[in-house]
């Protein structure tokens, strides 16, 4: 989580893979070595990252995997909610809480980091019940809401660190 001293990034590794082949056994899907692979990448830190990089970080433990094997395992982990795609920034994140197996898709927030790249998810209910309603009075039928926001983590902020990263990168101390 952002701006947690004391997160244990090791647990939440381990803990998000055992959720997910959890919830894969339950539902009767498959964890192919691919997907776990691709899993384990987004989950070895809180930094989005892309479908290149998640292909870089495989190839330093082993073969390079193409991309269309990524990308199809990518496909697998965010149909299922294992992962989410940060728009703004053309990369993934694991999934960091259990949104289950609900028909509708949860309102999501996305808290991004511009000083360390880092980021978190929210799953606020009263803001998606505000929004329920204003699509309601519009007659809009929503498929999916997620909102970005930008700004600098307590960790960042705490350190001092402000300026916009040039690029993201990921420190694991950060996680």
């Amino acid at each position: 989580m952002l701006g947690h001293d004391e997160h244990d990034h090791h647990a939440c590794r381990r803990d998000g893979l055992a959720r997910a082949e959890a919830r894969c056994e339950a539902m009767g899907l498959r964890m192919t070595a691919q997907r776990r692979q691709v899993l384990d990448v987004l989950l070895s830190s809180h930094v989005p990252v892309s479908a290149y990089e998640i292909i870089d970080r495989i190839a330093q433990h082993g073969r390079r995997p193409s991309p269309i094997s990524v990308y199809r395992a990518l496909d697998f982990l965010l149909a299922n909610r294992f992962a989410h795609r940060i728009e703004s920034r053309n990369a993934f994140l694991a999934c960091s809480q259990d949104h289950g197996t609900a028909a509708a898709e949860p309102m999501l927030v996305f808290l991004l980091c511009e000083a360390c790249g880092a980021a978190a998810e929210a799953e606020p209910p009263r803001l998606a019940a505000m929004l329920d309603d204003v699509a309601e009075r519009a007659g809009f039928r929503t498929k999916s809401a997620v909102l970005e926001m930008r700004g600098t983590c307590a960790l960042c902020q705490e350190a001092g660190r402000t300026a916009p990263l040039a690029h993201h990168h990921d420190h694991g101390d950060h996680a």
